[in-house]
């Protein structure tokens, strides 16, 4: 792809940051999805529960989890804020403060991976007890955290020089999005922090005899749920300011964007009362009020497929597009020189069918039949497997190529990759669809028991759920395994020499709207707080009032071994 540069020289050192907050996650990622592929034929029954490494079922759900769900998605929504804050805001950042956001991020990775690689941390990505890890893990999730902070405080002191000279302008739309983005990640982390800190650190140090359960898992869904939309910003981000270009056009709408950006800053966060529907001890009324928020913020996510669809129309009738819908042929599905495109549109359609099955969950009748099955991960990995997965995969290597003027390597294979990985999801799905509807379990090594002819819990009907799930697995699996083989090749492409600057390329607006209301975020910021606590403080007092008895601290690791008669013939 080749677009003019308007921007500086961006500083050596960050470029060098930037780099290491990409390759790092995708070289964890390795892992993760490697117990991604054996969860699959973990669950049909295919393989035993160790793999050749000794992880076994519920330590490699862990790794799964942390490092796709936290590392990758956190550690690139820094990268891509870095890059964006310091090219549109035409300004540096201070290196001390991104070097310092890494070495945080970094420390805490690896202190948290390496207590679940040990199996002293296996307790899944939701991390709530009574399932207790290793004091080194919580520490190591909390500086995590505590890094990601870091790298939103160092673009504020830039954002506000800039805001100060530069009064009559509008803040840079990808700027928008990105500072939404760590907006609702700075509001939704504040409660697992305390949770993490003050109440799992200390319990598993020894210091305190128990935790509440009930309380830890409500702080948790208060960040869990807007955990996802800090995964889907940054992709809203490159939906808004690079799709419509690579489509060929315009942005149908500048303040749409900046709309459902400063919407999702204030409907993100109240709403996790809908993971606890079969929670005892909250009362329903709380339940029923967040679950009419998490209705509400589907608002903002309906705007914007409708920005993108009239977006990619304009694009395509630039580009020769003809009839009320025959311009769908005209976008570049398979283009070589627009080749993030396919990343960015796959992510789109599957990420439909995500929305629609995330409507369902958010209903209370509904989900007492799919609560804690296989629907649930079939849901959310449209959702994070979808627009977010193929984003990062995109971007990442978008930028890793543009950073190094290291030309992409195979394009027609990394064009191939989001339609391939597209036919895995949708079949994995399908096949936890359908289990979860008959009662699969969400969490369980079903090859040991209910596979298996020998045990008293049998199931034969999801024998054929479970074999669709795992050839859907082992296709994704063949998606990232031939997006490594690009990758790898691109790192080793010989380095095209350009006197040009980097500069990621962003669309401009077709209707280019001036309005008042969305240009500051403090009003919003401020309306997001006040509903926050309003959904959650009584919710919360009465939990801490009724202070239940502790439960005893448990580890599958630790668990009795299966007996013989329970293993696959």
């Amino acid at each position: 792809m080749s677009y003019p540069a308007r921007a500086q020289q961006m500083q050596p050192a960050l470029r060098i940051i930037i780099l290491t907050e990409l390759l790092v996650p995708l070289t964890l990622l390795v892992f993760g999805a490697y117990h991604g592929v054996l969860q699959v034929l973990y669950r049909a029954g295919i393989i035993r529960a160790t793999s050749f490494a000794g992880i076994d079922y519920y330590q490699g759900l862990t790794a799964h989890g942390v490092i796709n769900a936290i590392v990758l998605t956190t550690l690139f929504a820094v990268a891509l804020g870095n890059a964006l804050v310091t090219q549109e805001l035409e300004s540096p950042l201070s290196i001390f403060g991104a070097g310092l956001s890494l070495a945080l991020m970094l420390l805490g990775a690896v202190m948290a991976a390496a207590m679940i690689f040990t199996g002293h941390a296996t307790v899944l990505y939701t991390f709530y007890p009574p399932l207790k890890a290793h004091p080194i893990f919580y520490l190591g999730l909390a500086l995590f955290i505590v890094g990601s902070w870091v790298a939103f405080y160092t673009w504020i002191p830039v954002y506000l020089r800039w805001r100060k000279n530069n009064r009559d302008q509008k803040t840079p739309l990808a700027v928008v999005g990105m500072f939404a983005t760590f907006i609702v990640w700075q509001m939704c982390t504040i409660p697992v922090a305390y949770e993490v800190l003050v109440m799992l650190l200390p319990w598993s140090l020894g210091w305190t005899p128990g935790v509440n359960v009930v309380l830890a898992r409500t702080l948790f869904w208060f960040f869990g749920h807007p955990l996802v939309y800090f995964w889907l910003l940054p992709i809203y981000v490159l939906y808004y300011t690079m799709l419509p270009r690579l489509a060929g056009g315009k942005l149908y709408s500048d303040f749409a964007g900046r709309l459902s950006f400063m919407a999702f800053i204030v409907l993100s966060c109240p709403l996790g009362l809908h993971h606890q529907f079969a929670d005892p001890g909250i009362s329903a009324t709380w339940k029923g009020i967040q679950t009419v928020l998490t209705l509400f913020v589907a608002i903002p996510s309906m705007l914007t497929a409708f920005t993108l669809a009239a977006s990619m129309e304009y694009g395509a009738r630039q580009r020769g597009g003809t009839g009320l819908f025959g311009w769908w042929k005209a976008l570049p599905y398979f283009s070589r020189e627009n080749w993030l495109f396919s990343y960015l549109f796959v992510g789109l359609v599957i990420f439909l069918f995500g929305g629609v099955t995330g409507i369902i969950n958010a209903s209370y009748n509904l989900d007492n039949i799919v609560h804690n099955t296989a629907w649930l991960p079939a849901h959310f990995h449209l959702t994070v497997g979808g627009p977010v997965f193929l984003g990062i995969l995109g971007m990442s290597l978008f930028l890793i190529s543009g950073l190094l003027n290291k030309p992409v390597g195979d394009l027609s294979t990394a064009v191939a990759i989001p339609y391939l990985w597209m036919i895995g999801t949708f079949t994995f799905s399908t096949g936890l669809f359908i289990g979860g509807l008959r009662g699969e379990p969400r969490r369980t090594n079903m090859g040991l028991t209910y596979l298996n002819p020998a045990s008293p819990s049998y199931r034969p009907d999801w024998w054929t759920s479970t074999h669709i799930g795992a050839i859907g697995g082992v296709i994704m699996s063949l998606a990232i395994f031939l997006y490594f083989v690009v990758l790898i090749r691109t790192l080793l492409a010989p380095r095209v020499e350009s006197s040009e600057p980097f500069i990621i390329p962003l669309s401009e607006p077709y209707h280019d709207e001036n309005v008042r209301s969305v240009r500051n975020f403090t009003p919003w910021v401020v309306v997001a707080c006040v509903l926050c606590i309003a959904a959650y403080y009584m919710p919360l007092r009465d939990i801490v009032r009724s202070n239940y008895p502790s439960a005893p601290a448990y580890s599958p690791a630790s668990a009795a071994p299966l007996t013989q008669s329970t293993n696959i013939p």
